[in-house]
C-alpha cells in the first residue's frame, strides 16, 4: 500500500507540475501577443539604445577626430571591444524594461498582478513566466545589435564568433537579466521608480565592462574587486569571449559559474519577494 501511495503521490505531482507549466506557457503566450500588438514601439524601444551607443562611439567620434580607445589607430579595436558590452547592456537593460517596469505598474494603479494571482498555479509561477518574458525580449534585444554594428560603424568591426559559447551565453545571459529584473520589480515600491535608473541602471551600466575590459581596471584594484557584484561585468566578460580574439577577458569558466549563480540567486530573491507582494 505505501507503493503504491507513494506512486499516486508522484503521479499528481508531476501532473500538477505539467498543468502549471502549460499556465506560464499561456501567460506567457498573453504577454507575447500582447507585445505583438505594441511591435512597433517595441522594435523602436530595443533599437533605440544599441543604435546611439554605436553610432556614436563608433561612426561620430572616429569621424569627427576624437579618437575614442586612443590614438594610431585604436579605434577600430574599440570598435570590436564595444560590440560585446552594447550586447550584454541591451540584453539587461531591455529585461529590466520588459519586466521591472510594467511590474511596478501592475503593482501599482493598473492593480493586474492581481488578476494574475488568481490563476490556478503557484506564485513562484508567476515569477517564472514574467522571467521567461523578459528573457525573450532580452534575447531580441541583443541580437538586434549585429546588423547595427555591420553597416554602422566607421571603423573596421572584427568579430570571431565561438558560436557554441554565444548560444549557451546569450540565453543565461538573459535569464540572469530577467530574475534581476523581477527583483527590481518586487523590492521597488511603486512611487520610488526613478530609483530603479538613478541607483541600479546607471551604476551597472557605467560599471559594467561595457567600455572596457575587466583586466584593465588592474590600477584600480578596490574598483576591480568591487565592481564583481555586477552581473553585467560576467555577461559582458563573456561576450568579449565569444565574440573577439584578441580582447583580455574573464576567465570563461568563472563566467558560466557567475551567472548560474546569480541566476540562482537573483531567482529567489525575486519569488520571495513575488510572494509577499503578491500575498501582502
Amino acid at each position: 500500500m505505501e507503493g503504491i501511495t507513494t506512486y499516486v503521490t508522484d503521479r499528481e505531482r508531476s501532473v500538477s507540475i505539467f498543468s502549471y507549466g502549460r499556465v506560464v506557457l499561456a501567460l506567457l503566450g498573453r504577454d507575447l501577443a500582447v507585445l505583438k500588438k505594441t511591435a512597433i514601439f517595441f522594435v523602436v524601444r530595443v533599437v533605440m539604445q544599441p543604435l546611439l551607443f554605436v553610432f556614436i562611439f563608433t561612426y561620430v567620434f572616429p569621424k569627427i577626430g576624437q579618437g575614442v580607445g586612443g590614438a594610431g589607430g585604436k579605434e577600430a579595436e574599440f570598435s570590436t571591444l564595444l560590440v560585446a558590452g552594447v550586447v550584454g547592456i541591451s540584453i539587461i537593460f531591455q529585461a529590466i524594461q520588459a519586466v521591472a517596469l510594467p511590474l511596478v505598474q501592475e503593482f501599482g494603479y493598473t492593480k493586474e498582478i492581481e488578476d494574475r494571482a488568481l490563476a490556478p498555479i503557484p506564485t513562484w509561477g508567476l515569477a517564472v513566466e514574467k522571467i521567461l518574458s523578459g528573457a525573450i525580449q532580452a534575447i531580441f534585444a541583443g541580437v538586434v545589435v549585429f546588423p547595427i554594428v555591420l553597416f554602422v560603424p566607421a571603423t573596421p568591426v572584427h568579430l570571431h564568433i565561438n558560436w557554441i559559447m554565444l548560444i549557451t551565453l546569450v540565453p543565461l545571459a538573459a535569464v540572469v537579466s530577467g530574475t534581476l529584473g523581477l527583483t527590481i520589480g518586487t523590492l521597488i515600491p511603486p512611487n520610488q521608480v526613478a530609483l530603479i535608473f538613478a541607483i541600479i541602471v546607471l551604476p551597472i551600466t557605467f560599471l559594467g565592462a561595457v567600455y572596457y575590459p575587466w583586466a584593465s581596471l588592474t590600477p584600480i584594484p578596490w574598483l576591480k574587486d568591487i565592481v564583481l557584484i555586477n552581473p553585467l561585468v560576467y555577461i559582458n566578460e563573456g561576450l568579449r569571449a565569444a565574440l573577439t580574439t584578441g580582447v583580455p577577458h574573464m576567465n570563461v569558466a568563472y563566467v558560466y559559474l557567475a551567472l548560474i549563480v546569480f541566476a540562482t540567486l537573483l531567482g529567489a530573491i525575486s519569488i520571495r519577494g513575488l510572494r509577499k507582494r503578491v500575498v501582502g
